[in-house]
């Protein structure tokens, strides 16, 4: 099993995908997702990149030692783990948790960023959400309903089902301590600083980080780009990943092609 082992024990867990030489794409999976979240995108994201993918320190097969984590000990991981491998400079595409990761990453270590895609994410510290935004109109019993756009997952039994039997296992306070980094984490106000190429993607029936919040960061970012994918929850890459690869492998076709006529 590939692993990076972390100065304080932790053992990040990895794998690649796609060509060696092709230009390096990491993925940064949400709160409490693993590398198995990104399934029904990796072949198409490795036909033309060099796919990176890891379990967050306490999801998945990744470790977590008992100790505070902030989003910086995040990206610090993140950052280690392109050392290891030799990245340079990749593009970081981040949904939810990931997302907000790949946020600080870029503001931290813009040398190692070549592109953004941010994803069904949010900023922190921005304006609130208007109340009716979005709806978490789901049972108690069933609280993963929420992550699916309404009615998804009484129409698609058999694909909900599959995602469950490949959800990722968390250690334990693994999810309270990603909770605590991410509500003492700001990014509004250092957002117009960046100058990263970047795509923000949410689904317009994201109960869980509505669409609202996505069209605040793509404003706050200059010269983002904005796909909603209609009528997509917050799994958006579950419900619909043909659409929603197809958009990411043309923003970062774009990206390339830009910086080959620049060189």
């Amino acid at each position: 099993m590939p692993e990076l082992v972390r100065p304080d024990g932790c053992r990040l867990h990895y794998e690649l995908h796609g060509p060696g030489g092709a230009t390096p794409l990491i993925l940064l999976e949400g709160m409490g997702g693993s590398i198995a979240g990104w399934r029904r995108s990796l072949p198409r994201l490795g036909e033309r990149h060099h796919v990176i993918a890891y379990d967050f320190r306490g999801n998945g097969r990744s470790t977590m030692p008992e100790a505070p984590v902030t989003i910086a000990t995040f990206v610090e991981d993140t950052v280690a783990l392109f050392v290891f491998l030799g990245a340079g400079r990749a593009h970081v595409y981040g949904m939810s948790f990931g997302g907000m990761v790949a946020q600080e990453l870029a503001l931290t270590h813009p040398e190692a960023v070549r592109s953004l895609v941010l994803a069904a994410t949010r900023a922190g510290g921005g304006p609130p959400v208007p109340r009716d935004a979005g709806s978490m109109n789901v049972p108690k019993s069933r609280p993963w309903l929420a992550l699916y756009s309404e009615g998804f997952a009484a129409a698609h039994p058999a694909h909900v089902a599959d995602d469950l039997r490949h959800g990722a296992r968390q250690q334990p306070n693994a999810r309270r301590r990603q909770w605590e980094a991410m509500r003492s984490w700001r990014s509004w106000d250092r957002l117009p600083a960046l100058r990263v190429p970047t795509l923000v993607l949410h689904g317009t029936q994201d109960r869980l980080v509505p669409s609202a919040l996505g069209r605040q960061l793509a404003d706050r970012i200059p010269e983002a780009e904005l796909v909603l994918l209609e009528g997509a929850g917050h799994l958006y890459h579950s419900e619909q990943p043909e659409a929603a690869d197809r958009a990411v492998l043309d923003f970062l076709d774009g990206v390339d092609a830009r910086e080959r006529a620049a060189e």
